[in-house]
């Protein structure tokens, strides 16, 4: 089968943000075609954006049911493949379960569900159906740090012994959701968002970064959360000391109150033998510290090869010099996803770089890492031992 794989799309319609970002994302490698959604829970919305967006005119859902339904019974020469669910976290469980049900692949917003045992179902239901579920943890689809991944896990550092994680926003240094802001409505919003804010929204990028580039896992947590913002009904602010299960201990920080702050997402992972240090406004760049060298400077650029892994020169598009960025890391989730479903739908195997994608597992784990932070947070007990 050599053809482009066909997306529907849940959520994503007029005024939202990140639908868009997804579109423009599965779109940049020419592998997938956007051929109907329902892109609002208003109808009149999501039929205005469809037309919007040149949808065909049947292909314009106004419930995501009568989509998934009426998708699953067209002819296989033209009904979806998979469908990509971009709603706020309270809406993800139950049109991601349909469509499993129906046999559509799913490509879904983190956190990936409202709670820990949705989650489970969702990963369960996806093993039963053998069907992918794709993760949009953004900053894996980096190149350098897919080389920072690799690094580790050449052992080129030793043994882990430290991680410092922290993503600082200052987005929510005002109470915006009182305000008119949208997203900051949603986000702020215990019934849409679940039970973190601050943790659940960028904690949980936090937490994969670290547990994807170091190849370990949390075992155990010290958390701290505040709502600093009078008025909001979640945290806005948090730090966790976390342990992890090779012994490695680590620090975690994570607000949206940092006024000034953007998206100052940052990393370092420290080994026997030197460390790393990734920072999310300046992508391109690794910086690899050593404890008997002078420290490197390793660049993101097609044609550049050693000292690059292969994982990091197959997510590289542009020459040295030309910054890839928050756009072409998404689209690198998704061009891995679709390579590796249309060598599912050959009967062939994925190369492992195109199979290196976050999924139910990773989705599992940051539901997971909510719930112990929050319990952490709530308890007396300094440390709690990460439940899954």
């Amino acid at each position: 089968m050599m053809r482009k794989l066909r997306m529907g799309m849940i959520g994503g319609g007029k005024d939202a943000f990140i639908g868009a970002v997804h579109r423009i994302a599965a779109n940049m490698d020419g592998l997938i075609d956007f051929v109907c959604g329902a892109l609002s829970s208003n109808p009149a919305k999501a039929a205005e954006s469809g037309r919007a967006l040149f949808l065909p005119e049947d292909r314009i859902y106004t419930d995501y049911t009568d989509m998934i339904v009426k998708e699953s019974q067209l002819g296989a020469d033209r009904r979806m493949d998979f469908v990509v669910i971009v709603t706020p976290n309270s809406a993800h469980f139950a049109p991601a379960m349909l469509a499993l049900e129906h046999g559509f692949h799913v490509v879904i917003e983190k956190p990936m569900t409202f709670t820990l045992d949705e989650a489970k179902q969702l990963q369960q239901k996806a093993k039963e159906k053998d069907l992918l579920l794709c993760l949009t943890h953004t900053y894996a689809g980096y190149p350098m740090v897919k080389q920072a991944r690799a690094m580790v896990r050449e052992q080129r550092f030793g043994k882990i012994r430290k991680i410092w994680v922290e993503y600082p926003q200052g987005w929510l240094s005002n109470l915006s959701e009182k305000d008119g802001n949208k997203q900051a409505q949603w986000r702020t919003d215990p019934g849409q968002s679940g039970k973190s804010g601050c943790m659940g929204d960028i904690g949980t990028h936090a937490a994969h970064l670290a547990e994807y580039i170091s190849g370990l896992e949390i075992s155990s947590l010290c958390a701290d959360l505040s709502t600093v913002v009078e008025g909001r009904q979640l945290d806005d602010d948090g730090a966790v000391l976390l342990r992890f299960n090779n012994g490695a201990s680590g620090v975690l920080l994570a607000s949206q109150v940092a006024a000034g702050e953007e998206n100052a997402l940052r990393i370092r992972v420290y080994g026997e033998k030197g460390g790393l240090e990734w920072a999310q406004q300046e992508p391109n760049t690794l910086i690899v510290k050593w404890l008997d060298q002078p420290t490197q400077l390793l660049r993101a650029g097609v044609g550049y090869k050693e000292p690059l892994s292969s994982f990091a020169t197959h997510n590289l598009r542009t020459p040295g010099g030309h910054p890839e960025g928050y756009l072409e890391a998404f689209a690198n989730i998704y061009r891995n996803f679709a390579l590796t479903l249309q060598a599912r739908m050959n009967g062939q195997t994925p190369a492992p770089e195109a199979a290196d994608f976050p999924g139910a597992a990773e989705g599992v784990r940051g539901m997971a890492f909510i719930d112990n932070v929050v319990r952490s947070s709530a308890s007396e007990q300094k440390w709690t031992t990460f439940e899954v």
